[in-house]
């Protein structure tokens, strides 16, 4: 349990792997996954290494299944997920796997090639019919006398009016319905009216081998072979698809009729073709998932064994490889398991090396702590054995939180959404969804379950629900007094409640807060005071905790010039000025009663005082007895301790490394040339780098006091925003439908409590939990997190099968 406040203790160990037993032995490894490989080839080009032609081979297999994924989804044909983790092929596998591969894509292809030809063969013969059906009812309407005459005379008015009897050429075709008016207005021009047009929509689409375009049949009369040769460019400029088109009646039927024919044989061609793809790619998506998988894990392995060395007899793969200590047996259980696999009878050998290199960062989470373990993460991966905040932002993140959003109403749907998420978990994990914005809520579904809870709790203590308050244990404030023949409560709207006269209780409210408040019209002013000095209270709190934690790094890595010369006149600061401020709050309220409240002091104007030496304010009279002398005591200690930060410190560290140079130069005999390359070998010490370093983190960390103690007053202000904006939507909507005294006042209630659940989720519980949320992410990250942790480590990241495919299938 030790390790959860702290990251894994890693080893670097090194790997003998036999040539025979290293893919199954990476293997078992990356089923594990507990080990981070190191590259020892970063000088070697990537297509220099040994197993390259392996990952090309993986790769080009990847390709194969990718197309024919493609060409699943493009038949909206659901893949099938077993939930399977196959085991990693053999290397003599892969032949099998490629050829099962290559047969696939090659059947696929030759499917595709083949309907692709069937259906531009069939469009044609659309088209063609179309036509021919079309140009049979343009030549019956040119048997009317009056379309006749009228087309006899726009052609002989075009040739001069010399009435020679004219004999009409014509082309036929189809063309995209969008050309139409361009295509009329450019054979117009060029053919200076000579041509007559006719056209037809074609009311069904057509089916291109790619898209569904709408087109149109025409007919283009013209007269001599010149014209002819424009209209037939004209129409290739256009795209137009033109078709030979008998000039009787006859023939045009008898042309029909056999076009009918081919398409109806056509149809059941490409109906049979249609069918075997749709056999192929059913059987392919029944076993698409696991040859990914396979695949997916072949290269991994390969990619992998392209990091080890390979010794000069070509029979040993050495790998060097981060692992958590308290994983070793199980990492030499799966070597074990691989060198079996593999058949080999040489035992593969882990060995531990002994490095000054800094470790990677691993911090072992379950599906509860994951979510608290990325926030801390966001910031930043924390140094090697770092003390981790995890575990403490479990309980301080959501308690911040709920400080701000403090209400038992939406606490409790909060609490209930999150609640519906964890108790479904194992059925939403398999549905796999794809929606970004839901995958970031799943994943942080605890955070939200303690967040509602805590916002319970603090609705309790604020004594909130939907801006309502709960007369649990009736109020603490008397108004029998008032009660006369004259009706004082009746004559007047707002009363003034004596504080010392004595009601139902006569010490605090048992919880939370007196129900009565919420109907004070001093009840910001009461709220405010009460809120700002639990802000910060809990600020304080928190980062002395946060201070705390420092001291156990200290101790862990072993400075002890830390803690005297750090933590120790860290904390004394902090607790002279901010410690000592939390102590009056407490102080003011256990010394001041009913009958002297009016008397008691600004605890502000104090504090300002006690920081300036200013004791001559005669508005703000003394807390007690011996008050001057004390603050004055307390701000000397805290002064005294800036310079024991500041300089004492990088003294102490340059005689530090003065007397360790003395040590190894020896005395005054020793020539000083022969000492150069043993002073080398320590570390450099700059004097003027570390006292800047330490003169900021010295500036820092006084301001930051200051300002990191008025950071956390937006637990105040937030806190006051929820209430009044909750406050406005049930006096604004809610209101409204209540105070409906009409016989239909229910059914407008039901639509003004749809309108105010809908405003509630959206703007209370969305917009302000995300905004709660941010500003508790914040006072971790800043006010909480800088006092014991640097975060500029780097994360382990294990070689692991199951992150690798979680990266494929996420996408």
């Amino acid at each position: 349990m030790g390790e959860l406040f702290r990251s894994e203790e890693m080893t670097l160990a090194q790997l003998f792997l036999q040539s025979e037993a290293a893919y199954c032995c990476v293997s078992e490894l990356g089923e594990l996954g507990m080990v981070q490989f190191r590259d020892l080839n970063p000088d070697v080009n990537v297509f220099q290494r040994k197993f390259v032609n392996e990952v090309r081979r993986c790769e080009e297999m990847d390709r194969k299944l990718r197309f024919v994924e493609k060409e699943i989804k493009k038949a909206n044909i659901p893949t099938v997920d077993t939930g399977e983790n196959p085991e990693v092929p053999f290397p003599r596998d892969m032949i099998d796997l490629e050829a099962t591969f290559e047969k696939l894509e090659n059947e696929l292809k030759e499917i595709n090639t083949n309907q692709e030809a069937l259906k531009k063969n069939f469009l044609e013969l659309t088209e063609l019919k179309h036509i021919l059906r079309r140009t049979q009812q343009f030549f019956d309407e040119m048997e009317d006398p009056n379309l006749l005459e009228e087309s006899s005379a726009l052609m002989e008015g075009n040739e001069g009016g010399r009435g020679a009897p004219l004999r009409l050429g014509f082309v036929a075709g189809v063309i995209s319905r969008e050309r139409i008016p361009t295509f009329e207005r450019m054979l117009w021009r060029v053919c200076r009216g000579n041509v007559f047009l006719r056209k037809a929509e074609i009311e069904d689409p057509l089916e291109d081998p790619t898209t569904v375009i709408h087109k149109s049949v025409f007919i283009i009369f013209f007269q001599g072979d010149q014209l002819k040769n424009r209209v037939k460019k004209i129409c290739e400029g256009f795209r137009a698809s033109l078709y030979p088109c008998p000039e009787t009646p006859q023939e045009r039927k008898e042309m029909l009729a056999g076009v009918n024919s081919r398409i109806d044989d056509l149809q059941m061609v490409l109906n049979q073709t249609e069918d075997h793809r749709q056999r192929v790619l059913q059987a392919a998506s029944k076993t698409m998932r696991v040859w990914f998988i396979k695949v997916r894990k072949m290269k991994a392995i390969y990619h992998t064994l392209n990091l080890c060395n390979i010794d000069v007899t070509q029979k040993c793969l050495i790998a060097e490889v981060w692992c958590p200590v308290s994983d070793l047996d199980s990492i030499q259980f799966a070597l074990r398991r691989g060198t079996e696999r593999s058949g080999s009878t040489v035992p593969s050998i882990l060995n531990r090396m002994q490095t000054k290199q800094t470790p990677p960062t691993f911090n072992k989470t379950n599906k509860f702590t994951s979510g608290f373990q990325n926030i801390v993460d966001a910031y930043g991966i924390g140094n090697y054995r770092e003390i981790n905040p995890a575990p403490y932002t479990i309980i301080t993140f959501p308690f911040l939180f709920a400080v701000m959003f403090g209400d038992m109403g939406h606490g409790v749907v909060m609490t209930c959404a999150a609640l519906y998420l964890v108790i479904r978990e194992s059925r939403l994990l398999a549905q796999k969804s794809d929606n970004e914005m839901f995958n970031m809520v799943f994943a942080g579904r605890y955070i939200i379950l303690l967040m509602g809870i805590f916002s319970i709790y603090t609705g309790i203590i604020y004594n909130d629900c939907f801006s309502k308050s709960l007369n649990m244990f009736g109020s603490g404030w008397s108004v029998r007094p008032m009660f006369g023949p004259k009706g004082t409560l009746d004559g007047n709207a707002v009363l003034q409640l004596d504080p010392a006269v004595p009601g139902v209780f006569n010490g605090p409210y048992p919880l939370g807060i007196d129900p009565i408040w919420n109907l004070a019209t001093n009840k910001l002013t009461f709220l405010n005071s009460f809120k700002m000095k639990m802000s910060v209270i809990l600020g304080v709190i928190h980062m002395l905790f946060g201070l705390s934690l420092s001291l156990f790094n200290h101790l862990y890595f072993k400075k002890p010039l830390n803690i005297f010369l750090g933590f120790i006149p860290e904390i004394v600061f902090m607790s002279s000025l901010f410690g000592y401020l939390v102590l009056l709050v407490f102080y003011k309220w256990t010394a001041y009663d009913a009958y002297t409240s009016k008397d008691a002091p600004s605890l502000l104007i104090h504090f300002i005082n006690m920081c300036l030496f200013n004791y001559n304010d005669p508005t703000n009279k003394p807390l007690y007895r011996g008050q001057m002398g004390i603050q004055v005591l307390l701000v000397l200690i805290a002064l005294a301790c800036v310079p024991c930060l500041l300089i004492v410190k990088t003294m102490v560290l340059r005689r530090q490394h003065l007397w360790k140079k003395h040590l190894v130069c020896g005395s005054d005999f020793v020539v000083p040339m022969m000492c150069v390359p043993t002073i080398l070998t320590f570390h450099q010490f700059n004097f003027g780098d570390v006292a800047v370093h330490q003169a900021i983190h010295t500036i820092e960390f006084c301001l930051g006091c200051i300002s990191n103690t008025a950071s956390y007053l937006r637990l105040w202000a937030l806190s006051l925003a929820h209430a009044q904006l909750s406050e406005v939507l049930w006096s604004m909507v809610m209101h409204l439908g209540l105070s409906s005294r009409s016989g239909g006042g229910f059914f407008g209630l039901s639509i003004i409590f749809s309108a105010f659940a809908t405003l509630t989720v959206a703007i209370l519980l969305i917009m302000e939990g995300l905004s709660a949320f941010l500003h508790a992410l914040r006072l971790h990250w800043v006010e909480f997190q800088n006092k014991f942790y640097s975060g500029q480590g780097f994360k382990f990241v294990p070689f692991s099968f199951d992150s690798i495919l979680e990266g494929r299938f996420d996408e």
